[in-house]
């Protein structure tokens, strides 16, 4: 809930700005709340934003330090469940969590059999890895917009404490995966198809004629069209993620200044929040299984090799 001290702007502000570690460049003046110069950094700094300003100012190389914490601790949470999980998994009838997690390898054991139809023992794994740990980010999007933000504050002592806890409403860490996506593709495309099988696939598709002279007109062409499609791969796939996902996110906190609007408005804003939860619950879901079907069809794309004949 917005505290009395904050403007709806602010409050807004507050909970979309990451805990930033950056560098400060010497002469840098840093402002208090009330805008007025605290101090003026006499060297290069590396330091916490105090500030949206801040961390915007700290530029591209600035490190978002809660949705480090958030996605690589989530995604510790799941291998520590997974494996624990196998450790104890028995031939008899599955209960509880074994269920549970049977459940979910044979949901992505299956969709990757329908999706990928080449041998390649790591794309199971790497599906089932995307799906969960998405999805235990997203999730965290349905812990009330104030609690992790208010306990931060009352631990370190500062009540303004930046501390953003859904890891997939911050565009590098979705695009990091995107892009890690990409790599993979290129790597697989590769070595299945050879260098030159890349090349060629970069230059002679989707033109291409027999005779040499006229592919001197169509490369170009080809090479354009399909730089555009291979960039727009992962650009798209983290975008869409982050997209979703900071849509729900604001909502939530849209609802929460609602609570401090008055008792009837709070009591509606209680019910709006319940009610989007409960159809967030599907949007958490179905994001983490696009990016990981799409995932695979990318996967599916770098093993095929059907078309290269075509080329020669």
């Amino acid at each position: 809930m917005a505290g009395e001290s904050q403007t709806t702007v602010g409050y807004i502000q507050h909970h979309l700005t990451n805990l930033t570690f950056g560098k400060l460049p010497a002469g840098y003046e840093r402002v208090d709340e009330s805008g007025h110069v605290h101090e003026v950094l006499k060297n290069d700094t590396w330091t916490l934003a105090h500030s949206s300003a801040e961390a915007s100012d700290m530029g591209f190389m600035a490190l978002h330090v809660d949705s480090m914490l958030w996605s690589i601790g989530l995604g510790a949470l799941f291998l520590l469940i997974f494996a624990r999980i196998a450790k104890r998994a028995h031939s008899g009838v599955p209960r509880g969590m074994q269920n549970f997690v049977e459940m979910v390898v044979g949901f992505i054991d299956q969709t990757v059999k329908d999706g990928f139809h080449y041998k390649n023992a790591m794309i199971a794994p790497m599906a089932l890895t995307i799906f969960v740990w998405i999805l235990l980010m997203n999730t965290m999007d349905l812990v009330p917009v104030d609690w992790l933000p208010w306990a931060m504050g009352q631990i370190t002592g500062n009540p303004h404490f930046f501390f953003k806890v859904v890891p997939t409403t911050d565009p590098n860490v979705t695009l990091g995966m995107g892009f890690t996506v990409f790599g993979l593709m290129v790597y697989f495309t590769i070595a299945k198809k050879g260098l030159m099988g890349f090349v060629k696939e970069l230059t002679l598709h989707p033109f291409h004629h027999p005779k040499w002279f006229v592919n001197v007109f169509l490369v170009p062409i080809n090479f354009a069209l399909e730089a555009i499609s291979w960039v727009s791969k992962p650009i798209s796939l983290g975008l869409r993620l982050f997209g979703n996902m900071y849509a729900g996110e604001m909502i939530f906190i849209l609802i929460a200044t609602m609570f401090g609007a008055g008792l009837l408005l709070g009591a509606f804003a209680g019910v709006l929040q319940w009610a989007w939860a409960v159809f967030h619950i599907l949007v958490i879901t179905l994001q983490a299984f696009v990016f990981m079907v799409l995932t695979i069809v990318y996967m599916a794309t770098a093993h095929q090799i059907e078309e290269e004949d075509q080329f020669h």
